[in-house]
């Protein structure tokens, strides 16, 4: 890592054992996955147009699951501080590699391991909460929509974009997904619709603003959502 890409001092978060264990996983694939190619690549690039229209210079964001830091990359830019956390540190370690090759004048950026769902890192609260990928991935969705809520300032944004695997083939994740964590082979896994998880945002104080699907497939399970902190 390059020194842009050193947590801020002061910024402590203790992972809790179940993010251990996701980070295990992670760290296990992060090599793969960051050679994976972008599944629905045009979908991306109008949730990254999206969100690029909520944000301003003076917006300080916090991005939590950044995975390998390519969200952080094309749009970091765009605000005054951008704090990228993951609970991966092979991840992490990826995404210095990756602003280190990119030689961006991004010195607002700064990417640390952190747990989501064990408390704010130093430097908040935000005024923009961002979660592409991670919803369906915490060990409880109610605690860490109650806890994150605390991340963001009164009035500001979270924009999540997140896998609703229940709109699925019911064989992908009541059969296939526990057969492949048996082995190994993939993360621990919340199922639940974009109802469920609009009403979950609501049932913790967010004002939901927008529920959208940027897929380019007729088929889009990854529901973005636009929620305010309220006043």
């Amino acid at each position: 890592m390059t020194p842009r890409s050193l947590p801020p001092s002061g910024a402590t978060t203790s992972p809790t054992p179940a993010a251990v264990a996701q980070a295990r996983f992670w760290d296990r694939i992060a090599r793969k996955y960051a050679a994976d190619p972008i599944a629905d690549l045009a979908g991306y690039e109008t949730t990254l147009q999206r969100v690029r229209e909520l944000l301003a210079p003076q917006h300080s964001v916090l991005e939590v699951g950044c995975g390998t830091g390519s969200t952080a990359l094309r749009l970091a830019a765009c605000t005054g501080r951008w704090l990228a956390t993951d609970v991966s540190r092979e991840m992490i370690a990826i995404a210095g590699e990756k602003l280190a090759a990119a030689q961006l004048p991004l010195p607002q950026l700064h990417f640390e391991v952190a747990d989501a769902e064990a408390g704010v890192p130093g430097g908040g609260p935000y005024d923009v909460l961002l979660a592409f990928n991670l919803l369906h991935l915490v060990s409880d969705l109610d605690a860490a929509l109650s806890s994150l809520l605390a991340a963001v300032k009164p009035g500001g944004l979270f924009i999540s974009k997140t896998a609703c695997l229940a709109e699925m083939n019911p064989l992908i994740p009541y059969l296939l997904l526990p057969l492949m964590r048996a082995f190994g082979k993939a993360p621990h896994a919340l199922i639940f619709d974009a109802g469920q998880l609009r009403s979950a945002f609501e049932r913790h104080g967010w004002l939901v603003e927008a529920v959208e699907r940027h897929g380019s497939t007729r088929k889009d399970f990854r529901v973005v959502i636009v929620a305010r902190k309220p006043h």
